[in-house]
């Protein structure tokens, strides 16, 4: 499956901009993507597919320590 979403983003500090591309975009899609995934299973006459919510506040967070952490590892 793919899915898309176009974000007009005005006015945003330019350090905020990574947070908002890399977690509340994502946090806004999910929830679509989890309801078309279950409904195609479902159709299917597969067994009901719930997938789990995801945190991408927590995921982007951990993607900018791991970053730091290998800035740090080369530098």
């Amino acid at each position: 499956m793919h899915q898309a979403g176009i974000f007009l983003l005005k006015d945003i500090p330019e350090d905020q901009i990574g947070q908002i591309l890399g977690a509340y975009c994502p946090n806004v899609l999910f929830p679509y993507a989890r309801e078309v995934i279950s409904d195609i299973v479902t159709r299917g006459s597969f067994p009901q597919l719930l997938l789990a919510p995801v945190n991408f506040d927590q995921a982007y967070a951990q993607s900018q320590q791991q970053a730091q952490v290998d800035a740090e590892g080369n530098a």
